[in-house]
């Protein structure tokens, strides 16, 4: 395997090695990548730095590493452990840095399978060791409150590393403190490509959240809501909850069949005042406009765009509410025939925008889904990418279904305003609203539909974006 091959593997779970490796760079500063064959295939700029590297200078063989480790014979007793373990944490190793002085470190090797049989990736996350220090008082108080705590708590450093963890922790992850402490927090996650990177995301996101699988060491698996919020100065506290009781999925499945049923009728029921809203403005301004001065048009205007504003909401719950209901039928849908439909219903719009909406250039594969929801799925992305172009001197609109493995995956790129990557997770939340170009908000439902559309199917959603470098949304739906 070849760098290049690396920035074309796909992870079990279709996530691309280097937007998993890049993701934990943003969190552990010495990262080394191997392949089976002993190849070195990526590095961090950290680490490359530490030993006067330039990173991009990949493909070399990892056994020339040695020559950088003051104690070679330090490099055949951890071959030898991970011939019969696929993991080893905190190993200590010394290394001689790019000036020649020798430095204390300790290492954590992690296999991580790819999509291709037989092929893995090796991935090292290694740290210097540091003296130890008394902790002050402040600190032995917190963390004798942690450890009290019902809910599990590991406090991690500036780096990544767990520093301390309390009793609910060691129970939840199988694992005693000792082994724990030291420990890339991350790399708890490790069963899955897409928790390691989203979990990796969260870190660097305080009070943000995520949900994600915990593989214990005795290979039972866990899926736990996992927060990150802040404790003191240069440490964060993890806090993780299991949700993978059968007890708790049918509670949780019983309150959103009562959610959605309540949302449901009230939606209806706010039909037929809204309905009686908009009539009596109508009948006000064909029979009084005369009368209405320049204040009174202006609060009309207000009342009717407030009541078709509400109009779109009403009817956006509605379809919220539908998705996954008995009468959807997913089949094989030719994903052409809509984009085409969609291209014709929304040529006026595009056109006021001048706004040009490229199709792939030959007919893409079958997805599975039902075909109004794919109708919905794509009009709402290709929608909310017209929504948030902003100003751009070609504003321009792709469109692409790929097969993969795992299923076939729907993206939609724009080369407008973009998004903050805080707000990533945020957008696809229902009533989640930013402002456009033009200060207004939507309803916040466009994304939320595509996302139960996905969810149902078995799917996921997620966006790569950044401020001033558009957006591009992707989902996954599975092949059945």
């Amino acid at each position: 395997m070849t760098a290049q091959h690396l920035a074309e593997t796909q992870l079990l779970d279709g996530l691309p090695a280097t937007r998993l490796l890049e993701g934990l760079a943003r969190v552990y500063r010495w990262l080394l990548v191997t392949d089976t064959d002993r190849h070195v295939l990526w590095m961090s700029d950290g680490l490359a730095d530490l030993f006067g590297l330039d990173p991009r200078e990949v493909g070399f063989d990892a056994r020339s590493f040695v020559s950088k480790l003051p104690r070679p014979e330090q490099v055949f007793s951890l071959r030898s452990e991970l011939r019969r373990r696929s993991h080893l944490s905190g190993v200590p190793i010394e290394l001689r840095t790019r000036d020649g002085s020798l430095l204390d470190a300790e290492v954590t090797l992690t296999r991580i399978d790819t999509a291709e049989p037989g092929r893995s990736l090796l991935l090292a996350v290694a740290r210097p060791c540091e003296d130890e220090r008394g902790e002050g008082a402040q600190a032995g108080i917190a963390r004798a409150l942690l450890d009290h705590a019902p809910q599990a708590v590991l406090c991690v450093d500036a780096d990544g590393f767990i520093q301390h963890a309390n009793p609910a922790a060691e129970s939840l992850t199988g694992r005693c403190r000792e082994q724990l402490v030291g420990y890339p927090a991350a790399l708890l996650f490790g069963s899955s490509a897409s928790d390691l990177e989203r979990i990796a995301t969260s870190f660097g996101q305080i009070d943000s959240g995520c949900r994600v699988g915990l593989q214990r060491p005795d290979g039972t698996q866990l899926s736990v809501d996992a927060s990150v919020a802040a404790l003191g100065k240069g440490c964060r506290g993890l806090y993780l909850r299991e949700v993978s009781s059968p007890e708790l999925d049918a509670e949780l499945r019983r309150a959103n069949d009562e959610l959605e049923h309540c949302v449901n009728s009230l939606a209806h029921d706010l039909r037929s005042p809204l309905v009686a809203l908009l009539g009596f403005s109508r009948l006000l301004r064909q029979e009084y406009d005369s009368l209405l001065d320049a204040t009174g048009h202006h609060f009309l205007d207000r009342i009717e765009q407030a009541g078709r504003t509400m109009e779109t909401l009403v009817h956006d719950l509605l379809e919220l509410s539908r998705i996954g209901q008995p009468g959807d039928r997913p089949s094989m849908v030719d994903p052409q025939s809509v984009l085409v439909q969609l291209r014709a219903e929304l040529k006026p719009r595009l056109d006021a925008e001048e706004i040009r909406l490229v199709l792939p250039d030959t007919p893409p594969p079958p997805v599975y889904c039902d075909r109004t929801r794919l109708y919905q799925l794509l009009s709402n992305l290709i929608g909310n990418a017209i929504e948030h172009m902003g100003e751009s001197e070609d504003p321009c609109i792709e469109v692409s279904v790929v097969e993969l493995e795992q299923g076939h995956r729907i993206s939609v790129k724009d080369n407008g305003r973009g998004i903050d990557p805080a707000h990533a997770s945020q957008v696809f939340e229902a009533f989640q609203s930013f402002p456009r170009g033009d200060r207004r908000r939507g309803t916040g439902m466009g994304l939320a539909i595509v996302k139960k559309i996905a969810e149902k199917l078995g799917g996921r959603v997620w966006v790569e974006s950044a401020p001033g470098e558009g957006a591009t949304f992707h989902v996954l739906l599975p092949s059945s």
